[in-house]
């Protein structure tokens, strides 16, 4: 192991949610390594998303809250290079281990990562106030 893998470990903490022997492969890399790393870089999310809105010259701030959860949904899901900004602020902090697990099952663990930081900005869409 590098000297930047413990590091990192050490900065993410520890798994969140449960980890059991009959858990799925995926489940225990969203549980030990997504979510740790969701929560550590939650205020940069938030900070995103909300730059985001502001370049997208949009009226979200007005809308109502249901407009706005599917604002998030369609940002993170539609809009290519946002979404590949968000996925690389998760992926920045994997461990050199953990990346090649990832790789071999990208395409899910995308979506899982995806699904639970939309979650967590929607969560947080009364936090977000209009900054210029």
């Amino acid at each position: 192991m590098n000297q930047r893998d413990p590091k990192i470990l050490s900065i993410r903490g520890e798994a969140l949610g449960e980890i059991h022997p009959q858990s799925s492969q995926e489940e225990t890399f969203q549980n030990k390594t997504i979510r740790p790393i969701l929560k550590l870089q939650n205020d940069l999310f938030v900070e995103s998303f909300i730059n985001y809105v502001n370049k997208s010259k949009s009226d979200f701030y007005s809308f109502n809250i249901d407009k706005k959860l599917n604002f998030i949904d369609n940002a993170v899901h539609k809009d290519i290079k946002f979404r590949n900004a968000l996925k690389g602020m998760v992926i920045a902090f994997f461990t050199i281990e953990e990346f090649r697990e990832y790789i071999q099952n990208s395409s899910n663990l995308n979506k899982r990562m995806m699904n639970l930081l939309i979650e967590r900005l929607k969560d947080q869409v009364q936090l977000m106030i209009k900054t210029e």
